[in-house]
């Protein structure tokens, strides 16, 4: 399913991959604003509410480290 993504997106998704498999939660989204070196923290909350809308991420509460990968 991420075979459409392009290179920042693949960055971000594998930001949120890395940090959960390390710390069992999803990074912050300054963390991933800094990680991946995106300009503003308003322009990983977009990237992610896209992968949410495409069912790539999910969220269990409406903090962005509750994400969790989708299927």
């Amino acid at each position: 399913m991420t075979d459409h993504l392009s290179a920042r997106q693949e960055r971000v998704l594998g930001c949120i991959r890395e940090r959960i498999a390390e710390t069992g939660e999803g990074p912050s989204i300054r963390q991933i604003e800094q990680l991946v070196g995106l300009s503003s923290t308003s322009s990983v909350a977009y990237q992610l509410a896209r992968y949410e809308d495409r069912g790539l991420i999910s969220r269990s509460t409406s903090s962005w480290r509750s994400v969790r990968l989708g299927t």
